[in-house]
């Protein structure tokens, strides 16, 4: 079965996390600038190795102000780490459509093992005869495990901003043609 190589349709694809606010709401901020690529053999994806680079520079929040604040030494320190990574390690097939996907995940080098779910949504041809891939991931990691930890106590003793960082990402994959593959 031959290799292919499927990378992320920046136009149809988002790359989302949501992060608890006053603990009593919930602000959502994107990446707007990454890279993927996933290799499969054939259309199989249970054996698939994932490769993400996003910008930490793109981060965005609609506020920019709060978006300042995560680009500081604060939180993501985007002068000194321009990037953060993810590298799978392991996929596990759950049943035909879902998979239990294992990788080091690298923010302010630091790198982690987490692990993240994946829905496999399909495969189309769309209208110009490109073959397109679905998946939705989704997942948690402590944000203080990467050393993102600034906060502030609130007057009544919470904390502004939660540690857990709910990751949502919706994906198309474009497969590469196989002479652009060799």
């Amino acid at each position: 079965m031959a290799n292919k190589k499927w990378t992320l349709d920046k136009a149809h694809s988002e790359i989302q996390f949501k992060v608890k606010h006053l603990m009593i709401t919930t602000v959502t901020g994107t990446f707007t600038q990454y890279e993927g690529v996933v290799e499969t053999q054939g259309d199989d994806f249970s054996n698939a190795k994932v490769s993400f680079t996003a910008d930490t520079a793109s981060v965005s929040t609609g506020n920019t102000d709060r978006d300042g604040h995560l680009k500081s030494a604060d939180f993501f320190n985007v002068e000194q780490y321009p990037s953060l990574k993810f590298e799978s390690t392991r996929i596990e097939k759950k049943d035909d459509n879902t998979y239990k996907l294992y990788g080091d995940m690298t923010i302010k080098n630091i790198t982690k093992n987490i692990q993240l779910d994946v829905e496999f949504s399909g495969l189309v041809k769309d209208p110009w005869g490109n073959t397109k891939a679905g998946v939705i991931v989704s997942g948690k990691i402590n944000r203080k495990d990467f050393d993102l930890t600034w906060n502030v106590v609130t007057e009544a003793g919470g904390l502004l901003v939660g540690e857990d960082v709910k990751i949502t990402c919706e994906v198309q994959l474009a497969e590469v043609a196989a002479e652009a593959v060799a």
